[in-house]
């Protein structure tokens, strides 16, 4: 991974964007792929669009999707002391809160904080049994202002997210606080970037920052349907089992470096998820394969179902430690995951039956 790939990732991940306030992160996508896409739009929702257009008339067109929001927090209420209250954008676990850094993004610029909570020692003492986690109600957080002077500088709504920055550590690993979904956006640049390099696809590739995922899809439903694609690849993180205590009896033991998740069920199309795997071996690309029975709870639950049904599928790059300050991935499972996506696009035939039928699978077995 060259240098200016590295640097796009860190930025994407350290742009401010909680589901609502994916400004930053939205401009950060944009200006990486100016130099590459033929066309460049932002929706009304904030989504970014970036096509590439293709060198035939009956090539199919190619959404790729990854969501540029992130989980963090909105201030809801500032004490008279100073002290602020916040709630949950996306789904936050209390357990992970106490003791960090959290910073508040403000009209007048940013403000650092730390989260607070009853000290341990009071909880032994006045408690019968010590709570194992603080509900979001019981903490606040510390911005080290008076209560006139927070409420100058603070206002209702701001947003706030997780103070970690990109780090690179151990043997080709990372951690930030978003590469949930950051990760699937610098994909959908990079594909572009590769397909470009190679001479474009038979048909059109959109490059696509989704927004509001988060909070149940809402960028990825509005770009599909206004893009009309023929297929989409959404482009996510999953969870891996690969740490101590993890529970592998649910089919799920998925690993960092040991390359992209393919996902198989019926949020799936199953001409489409061959073609993945067949690109994969084609690419000598290492996989991993996840049984997915129901709605995935990604952009590609709902693109599956724009206008008349879109074959989709959802590829994800293993990570650690989901919806925390410090997600972990394996830089290589990134690289791995360019080259599949490639593969399959440069591959993709225009006559391509995606209709579910026991031929077609057949004629790829």
């Amino acid at each position: 991974m060259s240098v200016r790939e590295l640097d796009f990732l860190a930025a994407l991940t350290e742009a401010l964007s909680p589901s609502g306030y994916e400004e930053a992160a939205a401009r950060v996508f944009r200006e990486h792929l100016r130099p590459t896409a033929d066309t460049l739009e932002t929706s009304v929702l904030g989504s970014v669009h970036a096509l590439l257009k293709g060198r035939q008339a009956d090539g199919l067109s190619v959404l790729l999707a990854g969501h540029i929001d992130q989980v963090g927090f909105q201030v809801a209420y500032i004490s008279e002391e100073g002290f602020l209250n916040l709630v949950p954008v996306g789904d936050i676990d209390p357990a992970v809160l106490p003791g960090k850094r959290l910073e508040v993004h403000t009209a007048s610029g940013l403000l650092y904080g730390v989260i607070g909570r009853k000290p341990v020692h009071i909880y032994e003492y006045e408690e019968e049994a010590y709570p194992k986690t603080i509900p979001l109600h019981e903490l606040f957080l510390d911005v080290g202002l008076d209560g006139d002077e927070a409420r100058r500088r603070i206002a209702i709504g701001d947003p706030v997210v997780y103070g970690t920055r990109f780090t690179e550590f151990g043997d080709g690993l990372a951690y930030a606080q978003a590469f949930d979904d950051k990760v699937g956006a610098w994909l959908t640049a990079r594909v572009l970037e590769e397909v470009k390099a190679a001479g474009g696809a038979a048909g059109d590739v959109w490059a696509v920052g989704t927004v509001q995922e988060e909070i149940c899809y809402r960028g990825g439903q509005t770009s599909a349907y206004a893009i009309d694609p023929d297929l989409s690849i959404t482009l996510e993180v999953g969870g891996t089992q690969d740490h101590p205590f993890a529970d592998k009896k649910f089919g799920r033991d998925f690993k960092l470096g040991q390359g992209p998740i393919i996902a198989r069920g019926p949020n799936v199309n199953p001409v489409l998820f061959d073609l993945l795997v067949a690109a994969a071996k084609k690419e000598d690309v290492p996989y991993q394969v996840a049984a997915m029975p129901f709605a995935d709870g990604t952009d590609a639950s709902v693109i599956q179902l724009i206008k008349g049904g879109k074959p989709t599928a959802l590829v994800s790059v293993p990570l650690r430690y989901m919806h925390t300050p410090v997600e972990v991935i394996d830089l290589k499972d990134l690289d791995r995951t360019v080259q599949l996506l490639t593969r399959f696009i440069l591959d993709l035939d225009p006559a391509t039956d995606f209709t579910p039928t026991l031929a077609n699978r057949k004629e790829r077995s």
